[in-house]
């Protein structure tokens, strides 16, 4: 393909009949009161491989010759795009070579390499792995599949703003993550090729922001860096074909931080019991935030994915418990002495907290003699009942203060 089309988006469709999933469009009563919004959720997590990008790399998949098929494929991922093209080309019967970062989350590399796909880790981020990949595009002649930056891929990428607007053709508004650019890209030509007075919202991890300035500027500048949980967007520059996509028919990108995004893994789990990984979660919480103001208006946020690393996913929520109040780490000092552990612990379960861990420390050099000192973490209700807990302990003489991450 060698542009983008409403019409290139409805045969890229075709291409995927019975490959993947039209995934559920959920209405939530619970986000649409936090924000304000009637607001949907586009369940891309619940697609297989865990992810939307399952779609662009099927149809350039299933669109390449006889002979380039017979060299295989090779792709660059920190791990959506590497299952897509690993089922892609498992089931087209082709060989996949997948250049993955080194620290690319442990369940995402055994997920490509049990789709049948050749995993090589390399560099430290999407941008190094796809330097290796193009290296050995070149040197082996295997077809390389790009993340992003392909009419093909991006067409691919369109069909889930298709089934979105089929679900709820009078949406007044699209919010869409955005990495590298191919989703949004998609969503936005095939929403407003269809649907000319719809807005269309692109949310970046604020550690790989490279689309805000790139905007101002009009061209695509390149970050120094990237650093975000949300690895699934962590791209260094706006790709060359999705960038004037983007700049045509894209309202605004905001931008999240990392602590918004742990929050919003959380809530979603909570409240709606869906799993999404730091990608999957920016659109939601630009919207829970305040970074995108759309209130009164019926809005989609796409959930892109799902594939989050589960010692990631502990770390999150312990992290979002905290910011919640849901979790108090507390220190106190206490006599050597025997039952005053005890005593001490009587009165956190009377004021009802839940005992996560204990730490008690005699060897600490800057108690005396005959004092401990005990590190305590627990489990509250919300910030008041925390409140709660260190008055009942402050009543009873105990020193508490509240220890890093509390």
């Amino acid at each position: 393909m060698r542009h983008l089309s409403l019409e290139g988006i409805k045969a890229a469709r075709e291409v995927l009949a019975g490959v993947v999933h039209k995934t559920p469009l959920h209405f939530s009563h619970t986000f649409s009161r936090m924000t304000g919004c009637d607001l949907f959720l586009k369940c891309e997590n619940l697609q297989r491989s865990g992810s939307f990008k399952l779609r662009g790399a099927y149809v350039k998949i299933a669109r390449l010759t006889a002979k380039e098929k017979r060299k295989g494929v090779v792709a660059a991922s920190a791990g959506n795009h590497a299952q897509g093209v690993a089922l892609a080309a498992a089931r087209a019967g082709i060989k996949a070579t997948v250049v993955m970062p080194k620290h690319a989350a442990i369940t995402k590399i055994m997920a490509t390499r049990s789709y049948g796909a050749r995993v090589v880790l390399w560099g430290e981020t999407y941008d190094d792995a796809r330097e290796r990949a193009l290296d050995l595009h070149r040197r082996t002649g295997a077809t390389y599949i790009p993340a992003f930056d392909d009419y093909d891929v991006i067409a691919g990428q369109g069909t889930v703003g298709l089934e979105i607007l089929e679900g709820l053709p009078d949406c007044d508004a699209l919010v869409v993550p955005v990495g590298g650019g191919g989703l949004i890209a998609g969503v936005a030509a095939a929403a407003k090729e269809s649907h000319p007075g719809i807005k269309v919202y692109g949310v970046q991890a604020k550690g790989a922001a490279s689309f805000p300035a790139s905007l101002e500027k009009g061209r695509p500048i390149p970050l120094k860096q990237v650093e975000t949980i949300a690895d699934g967007i962590a791209v260094k520059k706006p790709g060359k074909l999705t960038f004037p996509l983007i700049q045509r028919s894209v309202d605004g990108v905001a931008a999240v931080d990392d602590d918004e995004i742990a929050s919003t893994i959380l809530l979603l789990l909570e409240r709606s019991k869906l799993l999404v990984e730091g990608a999957g979660a920016v659109g939601l919480a630009a919207l829970l935030n305040g970074r995108l103001s759309l209130s009164g208006k019926k809005v989609v946020v796409i959930l892109s994915g799902g594939n989050i690393d589960i010692t990631l996913l502990s770390r999150i929520l312990e992290k979002g418990l905290a910011k919640a109040g849901r979790y108090l780490r507390l220190e106190v000092p206490l006599q050597d002495r025997p039952g005053a552990l005890k005593e001490f612990l009587a009165v956190v379960a009377r004021a009802e907290a839940n005992v996560i861990s204990v730490e008690h420390d005699r060897l600490d050099p800057r108690m005396p003699i005959n004092r401990v000192e005990v590190y305590l973490t627990v489990e509250t209700r919300d910030t008041s009942h925390g409140l709660q807990l260190l008055e009942a302990l402050r009543e009873k003489g105990y020193a508490v203060r509240i220890g890093p991450g509390g």
